[in-house]
């Protein structure tokens, strides 16, 4: 199925249990049930081809919020965590209505994305939970498994970011010579948003106690060639959600959307 897509951005006034007021700038394509695609530390730009992709290919809807203090958005002190994050896109959820509802996260919004599923599921309603369709974890981070964590992304130079995070990395190599002004001085603010929210491990050693109370079908990515969290952790979030199923994709490093997007639609969709 082929759609034409009309992006639109709006900011949603959101109010937060034990954080207050948060602004959250939503991207939104496509028409269909519902997809909440969580990006990761390279910001929203690095799902925004594969958000048009999932939109015109899937038929879906397809919102991608900009996480607080990213893009030159605001991030109100309080929302300072991984699970910061997931109460407030549970408040989302909420303010639109969703149901049906796929969420997919990469990399730190595939962390995201776990505390999300794991905070519905364990409400004392089950009203959240069934909003939901499905988990998707693509490259996630968060778990902290002994003997397999994440590269020191702050330690870095890009191209050691590029050398990391794919499996032909000399197609994706940035130039900051080449990089927009405008882009450029975004970059400062999404690394210290990132440093906020994974701290500086990029992993929570309490995410595993969270992990066992998902009900909602999920499925766990990983590129063979990811060398900023390796496959091991992947299986390792596999193996501590219920009934969920692990997926290596060949040929493919930290970000599949990026890199093999049509292996990604596939399981999406497929």
């Amino acid at each position: 199925m082929t759609t034409t897509n009309t992006l639109t951005t709006t900011t949603y006034a959101l109010e937060v249990d034990e954080i207050g007021h948060v602004p959250v700038r939503v991207d939104e394509q496509g028409q269909g049930r519902p997809v909440l695609l969580l990006h990761g530390g390279a910001g929203p730009q690095s799902v925004a081809a594969f958000a048009d992709l999932l939109a015109r290919e899937g038929g879906v809807r397809v919102l991608v919020p900009t996480h607080p203090g990213f893009g030159g958005t605001e991030r109100p002190a309080a929302l300072d965590s991984a699970r910061g994050l997931a109460a407030t896109y549970a408040a989302l959820v909420e303010h639109l209505d969703l149901t049906d509802l796929s969420v997919v996260g990469n990399s730190i919004g595939g962390w995201i994305a776990a505390e999300l599923a794991a905070l519905v599921c364990a409400g004392p309603t089950g009203r959240a939970r069934a909003r939901w369709r499905d988990l998707t974890l693509v490259g996630a981070v968060g778990l902290d498994v002994p003997g397999h964590r994440p590269a020191d992304f702050f330690a870095l130079t890009l191209d050691q970011v590029a050398d990391l995070s794919y499996y032909e990395p000399d197609r994706f190599r940035l130039d900051p010579a080449t990089l927009p002004p405008a882009v450029l001085a975004l970059m400062p603010g999404n690394r210290a948003a990132l440093a906020v929210y994974g701290g500086t491990t990029m992993t929570d050693p309490t995410l595993q106690s969270r992990l066992g109370s998902i009900t909602v079908p999920t499925l766990v990515v990983a590129g063979e060639a990811d060398r900023i969290v390796d496959p091991d952790v992947a299986q390792a979030y596999a193996a501590l959600i219920p009934d969920a199923r692990f997926v290596l994709l060949p040929r493919t490093g930290h970000l599949p959307q990026l890199e093999t997007p049509g292996a990604l639609l596939e399981l999406l969709i497929g």
